[in-house]
């Protein structure tokens, strides 16, 4: 025979279910990585084009809409 333990309703711990905890694809779930100018300016200097610094925001603002539309698909 199997022995129970009785415990009283005081004594259990109740936590929602998060069905998140359980799935194997959380990093990419809501995560994004920022774009800096920084990088932009490595980026094009290691391929070897030319830029101006209005090109690089331009580049920023665009690279981080289409990154954040991807995300809310």
């Amino acid at each position: 025979m199997k022995k129970v333990l009785l415990v009283k309703a005081s004594e259990v711990e109740v936590k929602p279910f998060v069905l998140d905890d359980f799935t194997q694809d959380k990093a990419t779930h809501g995560s994004i990585k920022k774009v800096t100018k920084k990088e932009l300016r490595t980026l094009a200097d290691d391929l070897g084009l030319g830029y101006e610094d209005s090109d690089i925001v331009f580049t920023k603002k665009l690279m981080t809409a289409y990154l954040n539309k991807k995300i809310k698909k």
